[in-house]
């Protein structure tokens, strides 16, 4: 006689209630296991009696609490990827060794956020209260994906002994900042603000400090490390300093101190400059050793006509300087001089225009040099001007573009083009090699998201040259 035998298997959750698989609380004993995804919940809330073991993958689209203490990371990863705006909340840090942040309407964080290995940001911002409550990398951890849409608008926290690169800014701009060389096992709380105080509380050698933004570092624990800082023209204004006399800045509760480093890159521009080993932390800012270059250049643009270039810049605070030198490139990088021009040497707003006739196919850029009375110069910005060729009437590349640009071309080419794109200040984001083909759509993939704005894209190989105007959004 055969016996018919029935395995019943029964998913359990003890202590864990669901409504609708909208509202989801753990009183219980909750364990994900490897390879396993739990999904599809709406708020979470971890109650001080429950545990939860993530070693899968748990994903999280509203709101998330907990108050475990003693709450392990386990090995899995956390996703907040609600479409709605998200936050963080309890009396106990949510820890986790994976986490992947992906959600354009934001995440809030009213507790502590623990990561263990690795953070991806895929999507928005994450906003820290003003308690403070922080984005915690624990010792070994690190992040990738950080950009301007994509960074800690608020409080960040490292733990550790390696050099870190903290994801911070201001919600519209990344406005990282880097501690080096640290001599222990450290924990450091950072956040980004702006405007600088105490500006005019300088001890020398320091003559001037920048009053748009400044870092706070504070050290909770740990040894001596060097601070390394920058700044982007093309997001947040930088003063007219000359690059040698650029020096890393703290302030001691009284002054503005000069705690050393060299500047690299382009004040006109962007560059950074990494501190000297120093012991004592807090606000941070960029200082110089010297009084600003004596002029302010507002705006300059550059403008193709039917036969030639219309520049246009417009200056203030002009003082004791001499004369401009107008300068063009082909590359972007060497600059032949054009012509002079003397200054009005005016404090209030002045108006300067100058047209260059020269006839060009492809991209030319330009930049106005100021010279003042004693040698020193100042440098505008870098604006590239485009100039059609008979090719792009052959050659259709798509507007807008995000982080791919998808060419269209009636041929084929004989030979692979080389590809440069350009933001508006003139400084090359990215660069490679394309081999067009006709009727097809050809896409280059960019690394990165780039930020919102007007790019210039340029083609060219032996046989011909395509600039054209392209819009990321």
């Amino acid at each position: 006689m055969r016996k018919l035998i029935i395995i019943q298997i029964t998913l359990l959750f003890l202590g864990v209630y669901t409504n609708a698989q909208q509202a989801f609380t753990n009183s219980g004993n909750l364990q994900i296991h490897s390879g396993a995804s739990v999904s599809g919940f709406g708020n979470f809330t971890n109650t001080s009696t429950a545990v939860i073991i993530n070693n899968g993958s748990f994903y999280v689209k509203g709101n998330l609490t907990n108050d475990q203490s003693a709450m392990s990371a386990a090995t899995g990863t956390l996703y907040l990827n609600g479409s709605t705006a998200q936050s963080v909340n309890g009396s106990q840090a949510f820890k986790t060794y994976n986490f992947v942040s992906d959600n354009t309407a934001g995440i809030t964080l009213n507790n502590n956020l623990n990561v263990s290995s690795t953070h991806t940001f895929t999507n928005g911002l994450i906003t820290s209260s003003s308690t403070p409550n922080y984005l915690v990398y624990e010792a070994g951890s690190s992040y990738s994906g950080s950009g301007d849409t994509k960074h800690v608008n608020g409080w960040v926290k490292k733990i550790g002994s390696t050099d870190f690169i903290f994801p911070v800014g201001n919600g519209t701009y990344q406005r990282h900042v880097a501690l080096e060389n640290l001599s222990a096992a450290s924990e450091f709380n950072v956040k980004y603000n702006a405007p600088t105080p105490n500006n005019n509380q300088l001890q020398l050698p320091l003559k001037a400090l920048d009053v748009y933004e400044y870092w706070e570092i504070n050290q909770i624990s740990g040894g001596t490390a060097s601070v390394h800082l920058n700044w982007d023209n093309a997001k947040v204004t930088f003063p007219c300093y000359v690059l040698g006399d650029i020096a890393a800045s703290y302030y001691d509760g009284s002054y503005w101190t000069d705690q050393g480093g060299t500047g690299t890159g382009d004040p006109t521009m962007a560059g950074d400059i990494t501190s000297n080993t120093v012991s004592s932390f807090g606000y941070y800012a960029i200082g110089s050793r010297s009084f600003p270059l004596p002029l302010n250049f507002l705006n300059f643009t550059a403008q193709r006509k039917e036969n030639y270039t219309h520049l246009k810049w417009i200056t203030s605070e002009e003082v004791n300087t001499d004369h401009f030198e107008i300068e063009r490139s082909e590359n972007g990088m060497q600059f032949t001089k054009l012509a002079s021009m003397p200054t009005m040497n005016h404090f209030n707003v002045q108006e300067y225009t100058y047209k260059d006739f020269f006839d060009f196919v492809g991209v030319a850029y330009y930049r106005i040099r100021c010279v003042d009375r004693d040698g020193k110069s100042k440098f505008s910005k870098i604006v590239p001007v485009y100039e059609s060729s008979w090719l792009q009437k052959n050659i259709l590349v798509l507007n807008p573009a995000s982080d791919e640009i998808i060419i269209l071309s009636r041929t084929d080419d004989k030979e692979p083009s080389a590809y440069i794109l350009f933001n508006e200040a003139g400084s090359t984001i990215s660069k490679g090699r394309i081999q067009l083909m006709g009727g097809v759509a050809n896409t280059i993939r960019l690394s990165f998201k780039p930020a919102r704005g007007i790019y210039i894209l340029k083609l060219y190989n032996s046989g011909r040259e395509f600039v054209q105007k392209l819009v990321i959004n």
